[in-house]
């Protein structure tokens, strides 16, 4: 009865080993390896440095609060924000009165940062995105945020509308997607202007 049970066991365990190889060892090192050999930045996590330091990565939000910065997707990620280890949405859905106070809270400290700007406030700077962490924020968003930031930083605001221009990302392949600024690397080039 052993050896019968063995014997029709044995298959099963030999592909149970088999494919566990296959699919948990073999196949994640081949694309592990391939990836960074073809996109050593991406594989490494398209982390961005400054002065020889890593201070953040291109697919990551950054959590800028200070006026003279542009200011990205809030983040659902608590209870820090833009915490990569905690990716999720706040799953609050549009009748939700959580997602309407949060709102209407963020909505009054654009304007509270920018009191004269009457525009209408884009809604990626007042919702966060499905993973809580998303890196960009549309042109709108920062073409709203462009006078305030010019202002702080005593800047001409067609120098900071150009650099708006200059670091929007067209959709991807033309057709996927909408045009994008990456927060991080926007700021980057603001802080890299001579004052």
């Amino acid at each position: 009865m052993k050896a019968h049970l063995f014997k029709s066991l044995r298959p099963a365990l030999v592909s149970l080993v088999l494919l566990s190889t296959i699919t948990g060892l073999l196949y994640p090192l081949a694309v592990t390896s391939v990836g960074q050999a073809l996109f050593p930045k991406q594989a490494a996590g398209s982390l961005v440095e400054l002065d020889g330091q890593t201070i953040g990565s291109e697919l990551i939000g950054q959590n800028f609060n200070s006026p003279k910065y542009f200011w990205g997707r809030p983040s659902a990620t608590g209870p820090m924000a833009n915490n990569a280890s905690l990716s999720s949405g706040s799953n609050q859905g549009p009748l939700n009165p959580a997602l309407a106070d949060a709102v209407k809270a963020r909505i009054e400290a654009l304007r509270a940062a920018d009191p004269n700007n009457r525009a209408a406030v884009p809604a990626d700077l007042v919702t966060a995105s499905a993973s809580g962490l998303d890196p960009h924020i549309s042109v709108a968003a920062a073409r709203y945020q462009a006078p305030r930031v010019a202002r702080e930083r005593d800047l001409p605001l067609d120098q900071v509308q150009a650099l708006v221009e200059a670091h929007t990302d067209e959709r991807d392949l033309r057709v996927l997607g909408e045009p994008r600024v990456n927060v991080l690397q926007l700021n980057l080039a603001l802080d890299a202007l001579k004052p």
